[in-house]
Parts: structure tokens; C-alpha cells; sequence
């Protein structure tokens, strides 16, 4: 009896040795199954849905919703002004559509600045910002920078006239000077599209400019030569006042008139019978 009661003994620690080496085992594969799990979560990006074109979109064009697709695209990635919703992008139905003004390719993110508000078309109006208004300024070859001015270049405006400063020295003289910097083209000519690279010889440009640069800009227009000057893709535009006339030109120097006063002479009159002697002294004052 002593011996079976042995034996069951030895069988239940073996069994419950090898359970506990089997739980052991299994306790390390959950352990690093879920390692695994937690790391490849750390690594999945967090998305959101956006529009993106789903064809090649160029300016003018009408946007229809089957020219769009929803996408999942990475929060840290998304660009400002994305629309996520069918509402957003469409708010009034197929009735009053978007239109593109701005190219765009085939899975690009749909931007607001790259289409118009709803049932508007590709005019400037639907460029022009808050507060600003659109100014035509006539050009030719040689004051529109030979052609090669495009929609969204920015450009500095020289005006050309006669002087109408106080300094008689140089009234009437014709100066140049520059009155506006950084100004924004909207449009040559009647072409708004930003995308157009080929060059215009145009007749007119259109900026944008806030009420106080249009009058600036009337007014330099019927008095003088407008010129623009074509600004850089990072250059911020000139802050200093520019001015230019003829004897800077030249390296004419004024000359300065100065008036000397002049000097004093004290006399002492004398009378020797019919004739009158002077004769000079110090003056009084003087010697003080």
C-alpha cells in the first residue's frame, strides 16, 4: 500500500512539474506575442481620410465628384486646407461645382487654395485675398520684364516722371522712383492660369494690391512711366526708399552756395575845406 501511495506521489509531482514547465513556456510566448504586438503598434501611423484628385486636374476645369476619391493619409501629413468630408468638398451638390485653379496631378491632396469656393469660376476675383483689389497697369516689352512675368510672381513697380519737389535745383527734372515692392500679378494680359510657363508679351498685368497701393498706383500711372522689376522666389522685396535722377546718373554733385557776409569797415569822416577825407578805424563793436 505504501508503495502504490509512492508511486501516485512521484506520478502527481511529475505532472505537476511538467504543468508548470508547459505554463512556463507558455507564459514567455504570451509574454513575447505581446511584445510583438506592442511594438508593431508603436509603428503603425495614425491616418485620416482626405480627397485626392483622381485624375490629372488643370486650371479651368470643373471639379465633378467622380473626379475625387477618399484616401487614408497620415495625420503628421496632411496638408493645411484638405477637405475630409463630401459635404466640405461638395456643400451644394453637382449643381454649383468647384473649378480648379491650380494644376494638379493624378492622387494629389485636394487644397482649398487649388480650387474656387462653390458655383464660382477660375476669374481673379477668386484670387484676390481679403481687403485687396485687382489693378491693371499697362506694360510693354521693356517695362513688363520682356515677357517673362507669369501669375503669382511677385514684382517691384519704378515710376518715371517729372520731379515735383520744392528744391528749385531739381524741379522739373525726371527722377525714377520706387513706390511699390513685393506686389503680387494676378493675371497677364487676361490669362490667370499660374501654371502657364511659356512667355507672354503682354499689354497689361494685374496685381493685387489694398486700396492705398491702388490710388499709389493710379495716380504714379497718369503722371508718369510705370516699370516692374521681377522679384526672386525668396526675395522678401525692398524696404528702403529708391530714388534716381539724372545727376545721380551723371555723379553730378550740387553745389552748395554760401553766403558770406561781409566785412565791416568803420570810417572817420574829415572835412579839409571843399574835401572830404575817410579814414578807416576799428569799429566799436569789433573789438568787443
Amino acid at each position: 500500500m505504501r508503495i502504490v501511495f509512492g508511486l501516485v506521489l512521484l506520478i502527481g509531482m511529475g505532472l505537476a512539474g511538467f504543468a508548470v514547465y508547459m505554463a512556463r513556456d507558455y507564459i514567455s510566448e504570451y509574454q513575447a506575442a505581446l511584445a510583438r504586438e506592442r511594438e508593431a503598434n508603436s509603428r503603425m501611423v495614425q491616418t485620416a481620410e482626405v480627397f485626392v484628385a483622381n485624375r490629372q486636374l488643370r486650371y479651368g476645369e470643373r471639379l465633378k465628384p467622380e473626379d475625387v476619391r477618399m484616401v487614408r493619409w497620415p495625420v503628421d501629413a496632411i496638408p493645411q486646407g484638405v477637405f475630409n468630408s463630401q459635404e466640405a468638398l461638395f456643400p451644394k451638390g453637382p449643381d454649383e461645382l468647384r473649378t480648379v485653379i491650380r494644376a494638379m496631378e493624378k492622387d494629389e491632396a485636394i487644397l482649398a487654395v487649388k480650387v474656387t469656393g462653390p458655383g464660382e469660376d477660375a476669374g481673379v476675383s477668386s484670387r484676390l485675398g481679403k481687403g485687396m483689389r485687382a489693378f491693371a497697369i499697362r506694360v510693354d516689352v521693356a517695362s513688363g520684364v520682356s515677357g517673362f512675368l507669369r501669375p503669382g510672381d511677385r514684382v517691384d513697380v519704378y515710376w518715371t516722371g517729372r520731379n515735383f519737389a520744392d528744391d528749385s535745383n531739381r524741379r522739373g527734372a525726371e527722377i525714377t522712383k520706387l513706390i511699390e515692392s513685393g506686389i503680387k500679378l494676378l493675371a497677364i494680359d487676361q490669362i490667370a492660369d499660374e501654371d502657364r510657363n511659356t512667355a507672354i508679351i503682354a499689354r497689361t498685368v494685374t496685381v493685387e494690391a489694398t486700396p492705398l497701393q491702388v490710388a499709389a498706383l493710379a495716380q504714379a500711372q497718369a503722371t508718369g512711366r510705370l516699370s516692374l522689376a521681377l522679384l526672386g522666389a525668396e526675395d522678401p522685396g525692398q524696404t528702403d526708399s529708391v530714388e534716381y535722377d539724372g545727376r545721380d546718373l551723371l555723379g553730378i554733385e550740387e553745389r552748395q552756395v554760401v553766403q558770406v557776409e561781409p566785412e565791416r569797415v568803420c570810417t572817420i569822416r574829415t572835412r579839409r575845406g571843399a574835401e572830404i577825407i575817410e579814414t578807416p578805424i576799428p569799429c566799436a563793436d569789433a573789438a568787443r
